[in-house]
């Protein structure tokens, strides 16, 4: 099987597997004990931080571990906006995120803070005017996703964060879940004070999350029970996995640039192939991360063609993991002036680094031959 799903999750590296395994085995003391075993095992998690924080080349934060990507989103948005009531209960956000950020947010419109969802041009980017425009004298946040999880858009986050500066009691939130070791990010230099990563995302263990807090700035915490992380995620750490994140992590930098041109390559054979077959639009525009082609099928419904690419032995996705499930339109695709049909129709091919130019090949000659097949059917199958 060709798996094409990598912005829902990626195959580990072999070396990372073996970590997580080794230390599984080794060290399997509470990291919070006071006795030799666990202050080995509080070490590891330690020199972790330290691994992400040099990769990222932060001096001016912490990085906290948590579950995942969402739990990163959640608790950089609760415990920022309830931290900081006291300053106001103004937040600005995209009309895209993630459901993570998005229905974060509507849980926080309901506790009594005003969320301004900004929205965003046909090809799926923000405007830096409108962010400007959107600011007031309420406002205590702004978080912007850097890479679209569904259509790839990558956003002007080092214009939004060098503008931001100039407001130092606004928190600027990223979440980079689609974009670390895909794309460079200066955390420090673009200015972000909260930054939100998932290790599986980028060939990690699932269940490990890890979000960066600039010095200086307190979360309200999300659980209570405990002081590890610095007392913004109590509870016993995943050393084996917290571990074998960091490692994934260095991994995923030291192939970055590497990753990023073949990728690249990839992209643009896959999108000469889409365009060559009128009833399939492309959904998205440059700028855009290189490891996501999204599309559309207007008229079809996308599990349709999830289940006929399945039978070529290739799999795929129609969004957003989290809401893959659901039959509704896209929200991102609707936000970027897609007809109803179109939003509804869409079909996500995500890239990783098993991939070369002749899986490209065939995924074309399978999307081709099914569109044949499924032409006559148009109508009947929405």
């Amino acid at each position: 099987m060709s798996y094409y799903d990598h912005c829902a999750s990626t195959p580990p590296y072999d070396e990372v597997v073996q970590t997580m395994m080794e230390v599984m085995r080794s060290q399997y003391a509470n990291p919070s004990s006071l006795h030799r075993s666990g202050t080995e095992a509080d070490k590891l998690i330690e020199r972790s931080r330290s691994v992400i924080a040099d990769q990222f080349q932060t001096r001016q934060g912490r990085w906290v571990f948590t579950s995942g990507g969402t739990e990163s989103n959640n608790l950089a948005l609760k415990g920022s906006a309830k931290q900081y009531r006291n300053r106001g209960n103004h937040i600005v956000t995209t009309q895209i995120e993630h459901a993570s950020v998005y229905e974060t947010l509507v849980q926080l419109e309901q506790e009594g803070f005003r969320v301004t969802y900004l929205p965003v041009n046909k090809t799926g980017h923000v405007d830096l005017e409108q962010v400007k425009e959107a600011l007031t004298d309420e406002t205590i946040l702004v978080s912007v996703m850097h890479v679209n999880n569904e259509i790839g858009t990558v956003q002007p986050i080092e214009q939004i964060g060098r503008f931001l500066k100039e407001y130092p009691k606004i928190l600027f939130h990223v979440d980079a879940v689609q974009s670390i070791g895909k794309l460079p990010i200066s955390v420090e230099e673009w200015g972000i004070d909260l930054l939100s990563g998932s290790s599986h995302k980028l060939r990690g263990p699932k269940g490990v999350g890890y979000l960066y807090v600039r010095d200086g700035i307190s979360l309200y915490p999300l659980f209570t029970g405990g002081s590890q992380e610095g007392g913004y995620r109590p509870g016993t750490q995943n050393v084996p996995g917290i571990v074998a994140s960091a490692k994934a992590l260095r991994m995923s930098f030291e192939s970055m640039a590497e990753r990023q041109k073949r990728m690249t390559a990839l992209k643009k054979q896959l999108i000469q192939i889409i365009e060559e077959i009128p009833e399939l639009k492309l959904n998205g525009s440059e700028p855009a991360a290189s490891h996501i082609v999204h599309f559309s099928y207007p008229g079809m419904k996308p599990e349709v063609i999830i289940h006929m690419l399945e039978q070529h032995g290739i799999m795929a996705s129609t969004k957003s993991a989290c809401s893959s499930k659901d039959d509704k339109p896209s929200r991102v695709l609707l936000a970027i002036g897609a007809s109803r049909e179109q939003a509804t129709g869409g079909v996500r091919i995500s890239f990783g680094d098993e991939h070369e130019e002749r899986d490209i090949t065939k995924l074309g000659a399978a999307l081709k031959h099914i569109v044949k097949q499924l032409k006559p059917l148009e109508r009947r199958l929405t």
